[in-house]
């Protein structure tokens, strides 16, 4: 093979990469019918909050809020029978700023700001740290946490006054 074809198949091999890295999953969106299995709302009523899980089987719950997706996260069945963790494939929230869906696991979330989501206090999810801690300072927010540090009982703790 020559030395230009080589060339040519390498960059056709760069590009093709390049282009599967850039895909943008899609994110399942609700429906006007889809209710919040947590606490009940039309999550559609609510474009700027929604969260959603995706499983493994294909289907997705939707949340009218991060608060009430992460009271799912720890207590799948107590919210849908028969539903557990480990058939979790994905999970996004939608960063405040933006509106676009995020990671959920990438994303960062502010805790105790005068910014009220449908159901009340709320983990605002943001994209970066740096936006987080902008909306910290703007909201009078108290805390940042990463997905990891959110504890089973915060999402309490955030119905009753925030923390």
């Amino acid at each position: 093979m020559s030395r230009s074809a080589r060339y040519f198949f390498a960059f056709l091999l760069s590009a093709w990469v390049a282009l599967a890295a850039a895909q943008v999953v899609a994110v399942p969106k609700p429906g006007p019918k889809d209710l919040c299995p947590v606490c009940g709302m039309l999550v559609s009523k609510y474009p700027n909050w929604v969260a959603t899980i995706v499983y493994k089987a294909g289907h997705a719950h939707h949340f009218d809020g991060a608060k009430d997706m992460f009271k799912f996260r720890f207590e799948p069945a107590k919210y849908a029978a028969g539903h557990k963790r480990e058939d979790m494939a994905s999970i996004w929230v939608t960063d405040f700023y933006n509106l676009q869906p995020v990671e959920a696991r990438k994303a960062f979330y502010v805790t105790g700001s005068d910014v009220l989501g449908p159901m009340g206090h709320e983990f605002v999810p943001l994209a970066t740290r740096e936006d987080a801690a902008d909306f910290l300072k703007e909201h009078k927010g108290k805390k940042i946490l990463t997905f990891e540090q959110v504890t089973k009982d915060m999402p309490a703790r955030l119905d009753d006054g925030g923390f």
